[in-house]
């Protein structure tokens, strides 16, 4: 099947792109001040498409303000209401997200379409398994499948208006029901999808469902890009993104830190020397693996693949490179010394 391929403000999603990282601003977006202050913490950690709540023409006046400030692709929700999709498109949206069922009549639907049409703008379709619709689930109940029927007749909607710029979503909370709905919607068509589990949860278990939903779809080659939705400060769900396509195999985003767990032939604090490993090489973008692992047995060998290393031992510990080791330095001088052989010393 031929893959699709969407442009939000120079961002390429779908047919082979590079899968790309979202998020969703949660302050008030008529709060000009303080959700341009949130976009600016976003950016920094790595966000590359913004989603902002216009629940009002209020906040669809001051996405216009807000767009004139930032540079990252800004995407519009709207809900129940095309006059807020025409106005926001009118005040520089890179991208609408609607549910054609919810905001208007035929005509009302016809007008955002011509809108984003004229200005280039594609839209997604956002379907959610706790708020579809009547016909919907009186023919297929609240199942996968009634989420993929759903986003492929808005889809049809869209396509009567002869507008095919489209994204599509299947959400749930469910993690089982998220995965085979977008499994399904992947094998009828080739619009691009935008993956996440929906109402996830706290920062904790929001990012195990998300890593389980997400990534296994990644792995098997569905996607194209990526929200983590949590209960927390949405700069939060960049950190867990970037943690999924990297380990996915799929992006890299700097040094991959990998570490042993603990045991009891382990005689350092492997759990402290860790996060100080991780905490110096913060901000670095070099794609490198840097194994800090517990004792010789854990040590150059299981960690070959790495690029380099410490073991830790009684007193001292080990540095390595590519699977051979290269030198012994005291515990309290293993951290600063690995850093001198990443040429990291500013780290410190």
């Amino acid at each position: 099947m031929q893959r699709k391929s969407i442009t939000i403000r120079g961002v390429t999603i779908g047919n082979g792109a590079p899968i790309a990282i979202q998020s969703m601003t949660n302050t008030r977006t008529e709060d000009v001040t303080a959700t341009l202050a949130q976009i600016g913490r976003l950016v920094e950690a790595g966000c590359e498409i913004v989603r902002l709540a216009v629940p009002d023409m209020a906040a669809a006046r001051a996405f216009g303000l807000i767009r004139e400030k930032v540079d990252i692709p800004m995407v519009a929700d709207i809900h129940f209401d095309y006059r807020l999709a025409l106005e926001a498109v009118s005040a520089g949206a890179d991208k609408i997200r609607i549910n054609p069922g919810n905001i208007g009549d035929d005509d009302g639907v016809r007008q955002v379409v011509q809108a984003c049409a004229v200005r280039g703008l594609p839209i997604r379709i956002g379907v959610n398994g706790g708020s579809l619709e009547k016909e919907i689930v009186a023919r297929f109940g609240h199942t996968p499948l009634a989420m993929v029927e759903s986003a492929l007749h808005h889809a049809a909607i869209l396509n009567r208006f002869d507008f095919d710029d489209i994204c599509l979503s299947v959400k749930s909370s469910s993690v089982p029901d998220t995965v085979q709905a977008y499994r399904m919607l992947h094998e009828r068509t080739g619009y691009p999808l935008h993956l996440g589990v929906t109402e996830a949860g706290t920062k904790f278990m929001g990012t195990i469902k998300s890593a389980i939903g997400i990534g296994s779809l990644l792995l098997d080659g569905v996607g194209d890009t990526i929200r983590v939705s949590l209960t927390d400060d949405p700069v939060e769900e960049i950190a867990v993104a970037k943690g999924i396509l990297q380990s996915a195999g799929l992006r890299r985003f700097g040094p991959n830190v990998i570490a042993c767990p603990t045991c009891g032939r382990c005689q350092i604090d492997l759990i402290v020397l860790t996060e100080e490993v991780e905490r110096r090489l913060l901000g670095s973008t070099r794609e490198i693996t840097v194994a800090v692992m517990g004792c010789a047995v854990n040590g150059p060998g299981e960690a070959r693949e790495a690029d380099f290393g410490i073991a830790g031992g009684k007193g001292e510990g080990l540095l390595f490179a590519h699977g051979k080791t290269i030198g012994k330095a005291p515990m309290e001088r293993l951290v600063d010394e690995l850093m001198k052989l990443l040429g990291e010393e500013k780290s410190t």
